[in-house]
């Protein structure tokens, strides 16, 4: 049977079960139609302040130009000044086959009408090669993915604006259409001058789906961009930032990237043969972990209602115990009293 020591620790290891389920299910993230199971953060592609080391330099990142860092709060690939062009680039590229790469940056300046250009990510081929490009090289291989802010044409749309262009190499970006007819995505939304943190979160699972996302209004608060299926990116591709001035200016400050390797659950890869095993596997492990916790509630009512009933029995016994203890105390205390008594005689 079931004592109450055990009921409490049958109930505390259900409790533990049920809140580990819970936040396993939290940190899964779904893309389209895939789901992340869980993130390995990159040490290589990620960078935060102070960002240099004690010689002025950091293993993992290169940056250069006009790009000047602030070990407090940035690394600034241009001034709010004309002319200007910075970049930072990986050093190493990135091997992984998913992965979630989140930037925060900061587009600010002086001017409330007249600013520029804006700034580029890139997840190319090449890598630290100045160009026209939003201060990269022109005929890419790979993804930009332009935060575009000065409109060189007339635009059904608004600008600040995303944009996201696979490049093969040989095509050149259409500077005077902002690559209207090029993107795989775009979106409009006023990432200049924000009063939260501005981040943007790039996830990309091979050959599947790039999703872009944009958090600017509100902490962890992520607007929608662009969701583009069918993908593919160079194999091990460098990850790059840049931005350029012209007549008209800004401040572009990159303030942190966190890469993370991304494990996409079995389920969402191509269903071979192995893979339905895998899923009637999973589908078993699940039935089998439903009844598992069914039991367990069932121990735990089963054992509480036990529990109960012994309570009131050994409560119930208990009290005729003492009331009987109490009247051999009381007799004793009348003998002690009056004498001790043997058969109605006093000895």
């Amino acid at each position: 049977m079931l004592s109450r020591y055990n009921m409490l620790v049958l109930a505390i290891f259900c409790l533990f079960i049920g809140t580990t389920r819970g936040a396993e299910e939290k940190s899964k993230m779904k893309v389209g139609d895939k789901t992340i199971e869980r993130t390995v953060q990159l040490r290589t592609h990620s960078i935060f302040a102070p960002y240099i080391d004690q010689d002025l330099q950091n293993r993992w990142w290169d940056f250069g130009a006009d790009a000047y860092i602030n070990t407090n709060k940035h690394i600034r690939l241009t001034r709010d000044r004309p002319s200007q062009m910075g970049y930072l680039w990986s050093r190493l590229p990135l091997t992984t086959t998913n992965f979630v790469i989140e930037i925060e940056f900061k587009v600010s300046g002086e001017s409330n009408n007249l600013y520029g250009d804006g700034f580029a990510i890139w997840l190319t081929k090449e890598r630290a090669q100045p160009g026209p490009v939003f201060g990269s090289k022109d005929s890419f291989t790979g993804l930009g993915l332009f935060l575009d802010t000065y409109a060189n044409s007339r635009h059904p749309y608004a600008f600040p604006r995303i944009t996201g262009m696979i490049g093969d190499g040989n095509t050149q970006y259409d500077f005077g259409k902002d690559g209207d007819k090029q993107g795989i995505g775009a979106c409009s939304l006023n990432f200049r001058r924000t009063n939260v943190a501005t981040k943007i979160k790039i996830t990309y699972i091979k050959d599947s789906v790039l999703d872009v996302k944009l958090q600017y209004k509100a902490w962890d608060d992520w607007t929608d961009c662009f969701r583009a299926d069918g993908v593919s990116l160079p194999t091990a591709p460098f990850l790059g930032m840049s931005a350029m001035t012209g007549d008209v200016s800004d401040n572009h400050d990159i303030i942190s990237v966190s890469t993370h390797s991304a494990i996409v659950s079995h389920g969402d890869l191509p269903f071979t043969e192995s893979a339905k095993k895998r899923s009637s596997k999973k589908s078993a492990g699940s039935w089998t972990w439903f009844f598992l916790k069914m039991l367990l509630f069932a121990g735990v009512g089963f054992g509480g209602y036990y529990g109960y009933q012994e309570y009131r029995r050994r409560s119930r016994y208990s009290g005729m115990g003492n009331f009987g203890a109490g009247r051999s105390s009381g007799f004793a205390g009348f003998g002690g009293a009056g004498g001790v008594y043997s058969g109605g005689k006093r000895l």
